[in-house]
């Protein structure tokens, strides 16, 4: 099993999701971030479940879509790090 780790900026996506989700209804922010750690809880067992994300050259770099997000993550020696969550219309831009 592999080890997940969350990035500050995966934190803060994620939050801010949330947040903006709730201001409709918290009930469905609620759904939202249970089924986005829930998603997160299958790549302990299957790292490589994600695809390969289109604007980076690496394959170790993944994601997994989420309606209409993405959750952007590396797989790295020992762990894997959630890199972002992003809104599929947003450019991603990775550093």
């Amino acid at each position: 099993m592999v080890k997940i780790k969350w990035s500050k900026d995966s934190i803060e996506s994620l939050k801010e999701i949330c947040k903006f989700i709730a201001e409709d209804s918290p009930y469905f922010a609620k759904i939202f971030r249970d089924k986005i750690f829930e998603l997160v809880e299958y790549l302990e067992k299957f790292p490589k479940l994600g695809r390969k994300v289109p604007e980076v050259n690496d394959p170790n770099v993944r994601e997994i879509i989420y309606k209409n997000y993405r959750i952007i993550y590396q797989i790295k020696e020992g762990f894997l790090e959630i890199i972002i969550i992003i809104h599929s219309s947003r450019l991603l831009k990775l550093h």
